[in-house]
């Protein structure tokens, strides 16, 4: 069988799937960042409410099976990208520098200036990767009740 790998955009009916495929790949993160991750608190209702609501997401599959998923929405002008998933089995093959080629090609389908998300100050491989591909700080924030910074974001100028 050939080994076919298909990014599309999701819809509804893929709900379901997005959430079980977040919910393995955040998995390693449990215990490990504070706050936790919001990442777990995800359900097929909650994204099919967020895809209602004016957001998007991006799937990856291969050879019909999802292994990947992002959610995607405008922000300040920009697109900004959540949740970047790819299941434990599937990592270590570039599916998520695809996954956000493939935000980035949404964004300049849609003319946005640029690409923003969000990263946990403790995660540094991500943070890595992010820099990697142009991706520069922009801000520190902390999460409601800490007084401290959990977070970084980031942006990417497309111009």
């Amino acid at each position: 069988m050939s080994d076919t790998l298909v990014l599309r955009t999701a819809t509804a009916d893929d709900a379901a799937g997005m959430a079980a495929v977040i919910a393995a790949s955040f998995a390693q993160y449990r215990g490990r960042l504070v706050p936790e991750s919001g990442a777990f608190r995800e359900t097929a209702a909650t994204i099919a409410a967020e895809l209602d609501g004016g957001a998007s997401a991006i799937v990856a599959e291969r050879n019909g099976e999802m292994i990947g998923c992002v959610l995607v929405e405008e922000k300040e002008g920009d697109l900004y990208f959540g949740r970047l998933s790819v299941l434990p089995s599937a990592r270590g093959q570039g599916l998520a520098r695809q996954l956000i080629d493939a935000v980035e090609a949404e964004a300049r389908r849609r003319s946005l200036s640029g690409i923003r998300l969000a990263v946990r100050i403790v995660l540094t491989d991500n943070q890595r990767l992010f820099h990697a591909l142009g991706y520069r700080e922009t801000s520190r924030e902390a999460h409601p009740g800490f007084d401290y910074p959990t977070s970084i974001n980031m942006r990417k100028s497309l111009s």
